[in-house]
């Protein structure tokens, strides 16, 4: 098995922090145990760096020329290893060994062909993505529908100036796009992975329930307006054990820190959507409750909604948050060796996008969150950043962390 060398440091100058990292990558190729011949690179800055993306990428393609691949974008913050970066100047770098007819890197200059097209069958997908591009949403799942398994990973830049992507490919770029930067700007770019790549990864919602799952019976544009054939306004404050005409201040505050769950579920018969550990799964998409309707006791959520889909109603806390991601690391681990069985395949690298609303502040410190993982994968390479939103199968979430993790055969 040969371990994907990583790199990762701050500095207020992103041409050092480059070089930090590129010492860091060097050492690695050349110990045993690394992979000595990378074709492609993972490149995550924190946004005190975007003005100076062209001039890191630049560096790094003169002083790597073997990596004939790069992806990335830029974070409010990154992560290598257990350290996090938090509105820090930082940067992270990863090396894939991989198979060169088993990638491919796409952009708006070098779109993802459909699965099969091309000499190239993409099975899955590491996706960074504008938030702020038009229907993003509807390009992330129109993506999915290119890959095999549909299954997609990554997320959305996040940036407090600007949103940049890095995506350059070995394969070239459309006719008439001449010779790209590899620094861009909206839409979405990635590397898309054929079924000889083998990975897991897993969504943590870091979110614990507080009543049952219903079914929306009734809904108009955002707005459930009943739940179960029951008023939705009035589910919501039983659960919550509260009330608007008793006491409106602590119901308004308990409303507040609740949020809902929604599956998209058009089978009849009672949902039992909750894992077996109480946490919600991947199916999941976690949405702000932004409005109550006392007029049609509604409760307006923050996305369409429309009947027949099921509701949760759940808050999110640290105890919720650090069970969940411990939960995700042990399937995982699980997954790798059965128990009873001989593991086949360990980790070669591994990458975790995290909530920029979460942090390691929200798990008790600062670095707490990565620490967390690293605990539970082991000393694995480890590169990642905190987005404005994260990518899961064909979904854009909220709040949640999505770890991948890289197989190599033992």
């Amino acid at each position: 098995m040969k371990l994907f060398p990583t790199g990762h440091a701050t500095h207020p100058q992103a041409r050092m922090a480059a070089l930090m990292a590129l010492a860091q990558v060097r050492a690695q190729m050349s110990a045993p145990g690394y992979a000595s011949a990378p074709t492609l690179g993972l490149l995550y800055i924190s946004d005190h760096y975007v003005d100076d993306a062209q001039e890191v990428l630049d560096l790094l393609g003169a002083e790597l020329p073997e990596i004939t691949d790069w992806s990335g974008t830029v974070g409010v913050g990154v992560c290598g290893g257990s350290a996090e970066y938090f509105d820090q100047p930082a940067l992270a770098l990863m090396l894939l060994e991989l198979p060169s007819d088993q990638y491919r890197v796409f952009s708006g200059v070098a779109p993802l062909p459909r699965s099969g097209a091309g000499g190239f069958s993409a099975k899955t997908a590491l996706v960074h993505a504008d938030g702020t591009a038009p229907d993003v949403a509807a390009l992330v799942a129109e993506l999915a529908d290119r890959t095999a398994s549909g299954y997609l990973f990554g997320g959305l830049a996040a940036s407090r100036s600007t949103s940049v992507q890095f995506a350059v490919g070995g394969d070239g770029n459309l006719a008439g796009q001449g010779a790209a930067s590899g620094v861009f700007a909206g839409g979405l770019s990635g590397v898309a992975f054929g079924a000889g790549v083998a990975l897991i990864s897993r969504v943590t919602q870091g979110c614990q329930p507080v009543g049952p799952v219903h079914r929306i019976t009734e809904a108009a544009d955002n707005v459930v307006l009943a739940l179960d054939d029951e008023p939705a306004l009035e589910r919501l404050l039983n659960i919550l054990e509260v009330s608007l005409t008793a006491d409106p201040q602590h119901a308004i505050e308990r409303v507040r820190v609740t949020l809902a769950g929604l599956m998209d579920d058009e089978r009849p018969g009672p949902a039992t959507a909750l894992r077996s550990t109480g946490h919600f799964g991947a199916e999941t998409r976690v949405r702000h409750i932004v409005g109550l309707d006392g007029t049609r006791h509604g409760v307006a959520l923050a996305e369409h909604v429309e009947s027949g889909m099921r509701l949760a109603f759940c808050q999110r806390n640290v105890q919720a948050a650090r069970a969940d991601l411990v939960r995700i690391c042990a399937e995982i681990r699980e997954e790798l060796a059965p128990e009873g069985a001989a593991p086949t395949h360990a980790i070669a690298g591994a990458l975790y996008v995290s909530c920029s609303g979460r942090g390691g502040r929200h798990f008790g410190g600062d670095s707490a969150e990565l620490r967390i993982v690293q605990h539970a994968l082991g000393d694995v390479p480890l590169v990642g950043f905190f987005a404005g939103g994260e990518i899961a199968h064909a979904n854009i979430y909220g709040y949640t962390g999505v770890l991948t993790v890289f197989l190599a055969e033992l």
